[in-house]
């Protein structure tokens, strides 16, 4: 089209319409195609779900139509993306120009990205960020401008909205983040909003808070939104029409009911397969593995079988931690006198038992992760004991911490930044026999390394790969065969699925629970993914400001849950289910600062009993009443 326009087909054409759209990335292996050929339409006032696996095109595809591939290495080698903003005539984006595209972006339509922090400029204020944009589009000067500001950032439900004009980014949550980006993504009342995987990094608490702000800002401004995702549960809250992208090619399209219900492509059937569903265990007091379906050579295939997980023995705890306390000096004087301290971890005790899975689960900074890395040896306890096999930790010598290193291993959410770029993968396997000094023929080693790498799945040539080689779930197969290379009696599991795509977190989730049953492993699984921990927790103890408020078995916890905190994390939950009704309960708030001045020490929570091994903290009676 040479004059970029095209008459619409009717009265009510779509507000944007893709067309045949494919892009190009140049490598030194020449062009690869990330995105063929993949049309569709979205309709003002509507959410379009675009899904898929990472690496299927759905990100490349959103940045393509503002053409913010221009700047990513990508072109747009075919096909129209046809954008009609007042209802009547289509602007091809593809052959606008750049200062018509300008004028579109951001004021048309506007985007949300998967992480906040890279998004925000950390030199300028809140405040002087949705400024720029109000000043740039609408044209109004610096006191309206910071007086609009503020009024958006009171819409997005963020506290003391005058104060927070003044503050950075750094000094911000997540979740605060994410919606300072939500609040400037909608400065213009733009008539597109493009969210690409805008809640992936976030607690469920505040996903579900992020969620309910953009439906309702929706609502009230009639916008229309192409939702990025892998989380199906969020497809089945937020979604009226699907598009579903498999290596680059759109393989199914259709109304969210409809392809919830009756998926017909393979590759449909297989990521809803593998999304863990909360309440699926109901009734069954282990957990289970369930088989999965995996795309092999584009057919589909089921790897795995049912099995419940009675692997562990109540006989004797392998590890014992008694009122375990963890804290930070972050407040000095000029003189050096601490002023504030993090109280990370305050008086925690829990056991685990051989062949148990316990889940540590909370929203970030509630201190389960300070409590994995302590009983890591990587963080200095304030005071507690931790008994292992017996043996307090204290009063152990050197040696003998070296030794329990050996028998504590850690599995970490990054694996990429938890594997050296510059070593094979083999090295980085082989690396815990050699310190542990478990291995001293340099062959036993190398076939040692190759039997852990077929464990996990992988293959024994995998071993002279670099991490940069692998894909993410290969890597994080990669980092369990380490933790498994000194033959460890517990493994602490630190948010070791949560960045992994739904079928591949399915695979790995099954793959701990195979190793579990046949090497007796115990894991302290730590997450804040409450599906995830449904499927493979013997017991779950749940953490709110550094202490547990309640612990008891999986089945307990889920199905009889005492604690309004408790009640809030599992009512957070997307469930995979557009039939089932929206939960109309309203989240909101951040978690308190844990940070207090010094003198002023957090209550205790005293606990009851109320069945037996299911202990709940007691809360005021208006806690409970309002949960």
């Amino acid at each position: 089209m040479s004059d970029n326009k095209a008459k619409p087909d009717s009265a009510s054409a779509p507000l944007l319409s893709v067309r045949s759209l494919s892009v190009e990335f140049g490598t030194g292996g020449g062009a690869f195609r990330a995105v063929k050929d993949v049309s569709f339409d979205v309709q003002p006032g509507r959410t379009l779900a675009v899904v898929g696996e990472s690496g299927s095109g759905k990100s490349v595809t959103s940045l393509a139509i503002m053409r913010l591939t221009d700047y990513t290495g990508g072109r747009i080698v075919g096909g129209e993306v046809l954008f009609r903003p007042d209802g009547t005539e289509a602007l091809n984006l593809v052959e606008a120009s750049d200062a018509k595209l300008r004028e579109i972006r951001g004021n048309d339509i506007a985007m949300i990205f998967q992480e906040p922090m890279t998004s925000l400029n950390p030199v300028f204020t809140i405040g002087n960020q949705i400024a720029e944009t109000l000043t740039l589009h609408e044209g109004l000067n610096t006191r309206d401008a910071r007086t609009r500001a503020k009024e958006l950032l009171q819409k997005v439900r963020l506290p003391d909205a005058e104060k927070l004009l003044d503050r950075y980014p750094h000094q911000l949550s997540g979740g605060m983040r994410q919606r300072v980006m939500i609040a400037m993504a909608l400065a213009c009342n733009p008539k597109l909003l493009i969210a690409d995987e805008p809640t992936t990094a976030l607690d469920v608490t505040i996903q579900a808070q992020i969620l309910n702000i953009v439906r309702d800002l929706q609502q009230e401004m009639g916008t229309a939104v192409i939702f990025i995702t892998h989380d199906m549960g969020v497809v089945a809250e937020m979604a009226d029409d699907v598009v579903v992208m498999w290596k680059g090619e759109k393989v199914e399209q259709g109304p969210v009911r409809e392809i919830f219900a009756a998926p017909k492509h393979p590759y449909t059937r297989a990521l809803l397969s593998a999304v863990p569903r909360l309440g699926s265990l109901t009734g069954q007091p282990l957990p289970k593995r369930t088989p999965v379906i995996v795309m092999d050579g584009g057919e589909p295939k089921q790897v795995g079988e049912t099995h419940i997980q009675n692997t562990a023995d109540y006989t004797k705890p392998i590890l014992q931690v008694g009122k375990l306390t963890t804290r930070f000096d972050v407040g000095k004087t000029f003189f050096g006198r601490v002023t504030h301290r993090v109280h990370a971890v305050e008086e925690v005790s829990f056991d685990i038992y051989p062949g148990e899975t316990l889940a540590l689960v909370g929203e970030s900074g509630s201190g389960k992760s300070t409590i994995g890395r302590t009983l890591q040896q990587l963080v200095e306890p304030t005071g507690g004991t931790v008994r292992f096999n017996g043996r307090d930790m204290a009063a152990m010598s050197q040696a003998d911490r070296r030794r329990l290193r050996q028998e504590i291993q850690y599995i970490f959410q990054d694996p990429f930044a938890s594997l050296d770029p510059r070593h094979t993968v083999g090295y980085s396997i082989a690396e815990p026999i050699i310190v542990h000094g478990l291995i001293r023929d340099r062959k036993a080693i190398d076939r040692r390394v190759q039997e852990l790498l077929e464990q996990v799945g992988l293959q024994p040539q995998h071993a002279k790969r670099y991490p940069h080689e692998f894909s993410g779930g290969q890597r994080q197969r990669v980092c369990i065969a380490r933790a498994l290379a000194s033959d460890p009696k517990l493994i602490i599991a630190d948010e070791s699925v949560s960045a992994l795509d739904v079928s591949i977190q399915a695979q790995i989730v099954n793959l701990l629970m195979e190793l579990q049953e046949r090497r007796h492993l115990s894991y302290l699984f730590i997450t804040h993914d409450m599906a995830v921990v449904e499927k493979i927790s013997h017991r779950v103890a749940v953490m709110y400001l550094g202490q547990i408020v309640e612990i008891g078995t999986r089945q307990a916890v889920f199905e009889n849950p005492q604690h309004s905190y408790t009640r809030k994390l599992l009512s957070a939950v997307p469930i995979a289910d557009p039939e089932r009704e929206r939960a109309q309960t309203r989240i909101e708030g951040e978690i308190p600062s844990p940070v207090r001045p010094v003198g002023q020490e957090p209550a205790i929570h005293q606990m009851r009993e109320v069945e037996p091994g299911h202990w709940v903290a007691i809360e005021p009676e208006r806690l409970r009443g309002a949960a």
